[in-house]
């Protein structure tokens, strides 16, 4: 049937709505499109030659509609790597399809559901940690998953080329198979907060297959068509997607009667968010992470669109967009201009000017809305900020900065003030972002230049080579902290001094903010049971205290977990009325009960 031409109209409307669209790795963009909707291939997979790469070429395979699922949003490059232990850097779905955690943890409802885990217990001294693998399952090559997996999978986390931190500050000290369903964790001084997260980001791998590759070539180890236990298997990878085909032998379909409904799951390579929006509106693909501004217009426009929620925000929240100033560097070495700076900038502009409202403002603690309850509302209203022009003007005109005959403010010696901002180019809501920031700061005396250089330079700028170099950067955002389960990983953030920074797999000390007592707070919070959330509140109000006081970073909007879904092939979708988890493909979301998704969505009937 041809499209009618005011439905040709429309779509050309909104695609125009993205064309500049950012796409990276922020999450504020991601992945494009080229399916091939169709019908015919039998569902078969063949047989697992553990290893091997193959070469990226276009895939012409015609894969059943009616059993396929076609997202995109992760993945910017042709896949290359589907080793689980390679970060981020693995194949869309290598952790939560086809590899699998111990526990899987869901961020909305703060529960944690055993996975390949049947229990986990600390002993009464909280320095053992005992757990109980899940019998009767099997990895998909059909061998036995056994203890001896789980062991190793913690064990080889001591490779140095991981950067883990499990068996360093972690306080790890052994990780044994008592018997074939019973691994023993020992710790020393254990992190408790940082166990917690890997207990559903840690990849459960085969000891039979990574034994002989745990080498300080690990990484190198690229694993196409390798062994999992999860509900998809390697079907095929080329240039322009990812293939998984159903594991038929799932063990989570006979002990949790769960069962993925695709047969096929086709995730596209993304080339720009324009090709994508196009394929998402005329049902070419079922589930869009990538971001699209003008939502509205897309979910009212008639295209069988929905998102997670019907009406603003749309989506939810994912990680805090935070503009990070270089604190070595005057007058952003004083808290009193960090604090004018945070008060002077107008989020509510680019919430809905730059967003359409599809994110929120964030709470000056940065905390995610999922970390509600670790705020101290009482501190936060004392020592929080807010927009008010007026009021950065009279922050500023206190703490010694005056305005010059230009109207901008000078430095306490009378120097010019020249801040620059800089976020990635063609990462188009960002990008407006700083204008809309350089123009509210303006207004009180503030003068910021943006600037967009190349994605590479803002990297370089901001992850510097040793803890004495000083950042390259006057102010950059950044959105590094995901959602979890943890707040600690929020003040691990805000808070790690140089001296533990670099050199390991955690440089986060962008903005060259040292505090000793924050640090030791952060270690103390790192240091207590998740179990225990009245010590945690305890922790996090000191923490929120110096953080409101001195502002290294400075929190300025929630990310969305962009999720837009098509009904035209796949109903049952996640929303706020239905299935609360999260609809995203995105790294590390599969296992905080994404994968649950495949279950609950259904097969539109064919008319």
């Amino acid at each position: 049937m041809e499209m009618g031409k005011s439905r040709v109209i429309a779509l050309l409307a909104v695609a125009s709505l993205v064309a500049s669209a950012c796409g990276t790795s922020t999450g504020s963009a991601s992945p494009a499109v080229t399916t091939a909707p169709g019908a015919t291939v039998a569902p078969v997979a063949s047989a697992p030659v553990v290893g091997t790469s193959p070469t990226p070429v276009v895939d012409t395979t015609v894969y059943p509609r009616a059993q396929t699922l076609y997202t995109t949003g992760k993945q910017w490059g042709a896949p290359s790597t589907w080793n689980p232990l390679d970060g981020g850097n693995y194949a869309t779905g290598t952790l939560g399809l086809q590899y699998e955690t111990l526990f899987m943890y869901d961020p909305l409802k703060d529960v944690y559901t055993p996975w390949l885990a049947e229990s986990g217990t600390w002993d009464s001294a909280k320095t053992t940690y005992t757990i109980k693998t899940r019998s009767g399952v099997k990895w998909s090559d059909g061998s036995d998953f056994t203890s001896a997996d789980v062991a190793f999978s913690i064990l080889v986390a001591k490779n140095p080329v991981l950067g883990s931190t499990l068996w360093t500050t972690g306080g790890v000290t052994a990780a044994d198979a008592t018997d074939a369903s019973t691994v023993v964790v020992k710790f020393t001084n254990p992190a408790y907060q940082e166990w917690a997260q890997w207990l559903y980001n840690g990849a459960i791998v085969p000891k039979a297959v990574f034994e002989a590759k745990n080498t300080a070539d690990i990484l190198k180890f690229t694993n196409a068509n390798g062994v999992g236990t999860g509900p998809y298997m390697y079907k095929t990878a080329a240039a322009d997607r990812m293939v998984w085909v159903k594991n038929p032998n799932w063990w989570a379909t006979a002990a949790l009667k769960l069962d993925v409904k695709p047969q096929f799951i086709v995730d596209i390579v993304n080339s720009s968010n324009n090709v994508a929006l196009g394929q998402l509106l005329q049902g070419g693909v079922d589930l869009s992470n990538n971001y699209f501004p003008g939502v509205k217009s897309i979910v009212d426009g008639g295209y069988g669109v929905t998102t997670y929620f019907a009406g603003v925000p749309y989506m939810l929240g994912g990680n805090t967009a935070t503009l990070i100033p270089n604190t070595t560097k005057k007058p952003l070495d004083d808290p009193a201009f960090r604090k004018a700076l945070a008060t002077a900038i107008d989020t509510n502009d680019i919430v809905t000017k730059v967003y359409g409202s599809i994110v929120t403002v964030a709470d000056p603690t940065g905390l995610l809305p999922n970390f509600s309850k670790y705020i101290d509302v009482a501190q936060d209203k004392a020592l929080g900020f807010s927009f008010d022009t007026a009021k950065a003007k009279s922050m500023l005109a206190a703490a010694g900065y005056k305005a010059g005959s230009d109207g901008f403010v000078t430095n306490k010696d009378g120097s010019a003030i020249k801040l620059t901002l800089e976020v990635p180019d063609g990462w188009s809501d960002w990008m407006q972002a700083e204008n809309s920031i350089a123009a509210s700061a303006a207004k009180a005396g503030i003068k910021i230049d943006p600037q967009h250089p190349d994605f590479n330079t803002v990297v370089a700028n901001r992850n510097r080579p040793d803890a004495t170099t000083a950042p390259k950067f006057d102010l950059q955002i950044n959105n590094d902290v995901q959602i979890g389960n943890t707040p600690w990983t929020w003040y691990d953030y805000v808070f790690r001094p140089a001296s533990k920074s670099f050199g390991t797999s955690e440089n986060r000390n962008y903005e060259g903010y040292n505090n000793d007592a924050a640090w030791a707070l952060v270690q103390k919070l790192d240091s207590t049971p998740v179990e225990d959330v009245a010590a945690m509140k305890t922790i996090t109000s000191a923490l929120q205290k110096i953080q409101l006081t001195d502002m290294p970073v400075i929190p300025l909007w929630y990310n969305g977990i962009w999720a837009q879904m098509n009904n035209t092939v796949w109903t049952g979708w996640p929303s706020d009325k239905g299935n609360q988890v999260l609809p995203a493909t995105w790294n590390g979301y599969w296992n905080m009960g994404a994968v649950l998704m495949l279950t609950q969505i259904t097969a539109v009937p064919a008319k």
